[in-house]
């Protein structure tokens, strides 16, 4: 099951921390530290089938809007002019 997942995941893990020390390379032995305070983050980025790339998406094709949007005066156009980009229909707005 998913606790099986995420014990094997921690081994392999506790592997590498384990390749690392081994190695000699401070930077990598410094690096440690960041992977074991991320530890339960790093270990379900493995486990689950999870990411944000889809939010990323849509942050990106905002910013591309509002580089364009330099002639917009008026916030709630350009927030109108995101919205409907990204297909929200049921927006109670009237534009003056």
């Amino acid at each position: 099951g998913g606790s099986d997942k995420l014990k094997e995941i921690k081994e392999e893990l506790y592997r590498y921390y384990d390749l690392v020390k081994a190695s000699g390379v401070v930077e990598f032995e410094r690096s440690i530290s960041t992977f074991q305070n991320w530890q339960k983050q790093i270990m379900n980025s493995f486990a689950f089938d999870l990411h944000n790339g889809y939010v990323e998406g849509i942050n990106n094709q905002t910013k591309v809007i509002k580089r364009n949007a330099f002639g917009f005066k008026r916030f709630d156009r350009f927030r109108l002019k995101v919205l409907l980009h990204h297909q929200y229909k049921n927006l109670r707005v009237r534009i003056n």
